[in-house]
């Protein structure tokens, strides 16, 4: 720390703030995630001792992942959509993403381990009647002497290839989107990315700069419900209908901003179906508590619920093993109504003036994400129900007000000048890892933050924060660290 800083006492003179102090995280409305789902978020919370709002969002998005391939909702507008969702949740490193995100899919790595032995067994007898169709296939070809009839005729008895079963993979942590491609061609017909690195994917192939906008489409098209469409010169022509795609993201606060202010994304519309809750940090807060009892039972009864799902046989197209054929979750006639009303309201925000129009791509998908999470809230309590009551539509509606709440929150931090924000972590540096009084440029960009790695940027930056009054130059330089300089500056602090 710095002892002997510059402090102005002078409310005048004191510099000028940087950043513009954040609004406090919404809280999560935990109550709308239903019974089961809410005590295993509380209980989750309580063992890993991540926030709640984090364990939520891991819990909905793994419910999602459970459901989505067994039903598609009916919206207010007559619209067949998916169950689908996107969440992104933001915590800085150290608040247990992994922990939490583990704890809630554990239900899906262990319906993995049982798809993986079943594969094992369906493997080898595909394997072996691929070989028995192969070898009559060659036979009816060579029987019959070039009868061009007889060979067609012959083949027409021996029926259709054998198809290979699926590969035992439901989620993947941060593919291209021909790598996801590939695995839904052979593998399930629903699945998740879900990763609690979240940056591996923002910052992977998939989203560098050559492949972001070819990415996001894609990515948009799969949460519409549309057929995967993939063409390529060496591997022709892929279509694949009936796949189902959830995502969870866990990201730091400096990926989040660099997500949710990228022009190309904005514009794409990827933006606009992503889920965003960003929860204050529990550290220094996390101290040693046994579980008790009933929270050891609320996860229990939510990893059944979810044992119970994940094993329902999905509802295949015929003859099709790679494809879902999903029924139709209709709304009760109550639910439209509530759904119908809210639409106008996200309707009447949008103007102009409108509260809600610096997030307009979300908000114009608000109703619909609102029905998806009431149809997602429905299967999850009854994998049977015929029609989305009331109730859900009312905790789906909760939900997304929380979403649109954070958003526009998130949305305001995500505007910040990239070097205004470069500025206030430097500012953090000087004041509580640099031990002296003055600093100089070399001072900054060979022992400072790894971000300032050259004198032009250091220099960048320094302006930045003399112009704000936390920096003042020291006529005629002097020595820091033992060093004689030329260009000095002061740090200011703030009393």
């Amino acid at each position: 720390m710095i002892e002997n800083v510059t402090v102005l006492k002078n409310a005048a003179e004191r510099p000028l703030p940087l950043i513009r102090q954040a609004q406090p995280a919404a809280a999560f409305p935990v109550e709308a995630l239903g019974p089961v789902l809410a005590d295993a978020a509380v209980a989750l919370h309580e063992h890993v001792q991540s926030p709640l709002a984090m364990c939520s969002q891991a819990v909905l998005a793994a419910a999602t992942l459970a459901v989505q391939g067994h039903a598609d909702v009916e919206l207010a507008s007559g619209q067949i959509k998916p169950v689908s969702n996107f969440f992104l949740t933001v915590a800085a490193s150290g608040e247990r993403k992994t922990a939490t995100d583990q704890r809630a899919l554990g239900p899906v790595r262990k319906h993995e381990e049982f798809l993986a032995e079943k594969y094992k067994l369906e493997r080898l007898a595909f394997v072996n009647d691929h070989a028995a169709w192969e070898a009559a296939r060659k036979k009816a070809m060579n029987s019959n002497k070039g009868d061009r009839a007889a060979i067609r005729n012959a083949l027409n008895q021996l029926g259709p290839e054998p198809v290979a079963p699926p590969l035992p993979l439901l989620t993947c942590p941060d593919p291209t989107f021909e790598g996801l491609t590939l695995a839904m061609q052979q593998g399930q017909p629903s699945m998740g990315v879900f990763s609690s690195e979240g940056g591996q994917f923002v910052g992977g192939h998939a989203m560098s700069d050559e492949n972001k906008l070819a990415s996001a489409a894609a990515f948009s098209s799969c949460w519409d419900g549309e057929p995967i469409k993939r063409v390529r010169a060496k591997d022709g022509v892929t279509i694949l209908p009936g796949r189902r795609l959830a995502m969870h993201l866990m990201v730091q606060p400096e990926v989040a901003n660099i997500l949710l202010s990228d022009p190309v994304l904005v514009d794409q519309g990827m933006l606009s179906r992503y889920l965003v809750t960003a929860p204050e940090g529990r550290s220094g807060r996390r101290f040693h508590k046994e579980p008790t009892p009933e929270s050891r039972g609320k996860l229990v009864r939510y990893e059944q619920q979810m044992y119970t799902i994940l094993q329902r046989p999905l509802p295949l197209a015929d003859g099709k093993p790679y494809e879902v054929a999903p029924r139709v979750l209709r709304l009760s006639k109550d639910a439209r109504t509530m759904l119908i009303n809210f639409s106008d309201h996200v309707e009447g925000q949008l103007g102009p003036n409108g509260e809600l129009k610096p997030i307009s791509g979300l908000a114009n998908k608000l109703p619909e994400h609102a029905a998806r999470l009431a149809a997602a809230l429905t299967m999850f309590a009854d994998p049977d129900a015929k029609e989305i009551g009331l109730d859900a539509a009312e905790n789906g509606i909760k939900l997304v007000r929380h979403y649109a709440d954070e958003s526009l929150r998130l949305f305001e931090g995500a505007q910040i000048d990239a070097k205004l924000r470069q500025a206030a972590r430097l500012l953090e540096w000087l004041q509580q890892s640099w031990k002296e009084v003055n600093v100089s440029l070399p001072d900054i960009y060979q022992r400072g933050p790894n971000f300032v790695a050259s004198r032009r940027a250091a220099l960048e930056l320094v302006r930045v924060l003399e112009a704000h009054g936390w920096l003042r130059k020291v006529s005629g330089g002097g020595v820091v660290a033992g060093e004689r300089r030329r260009e000095v500056w002061c740090i200011v602090g703030d009393a």
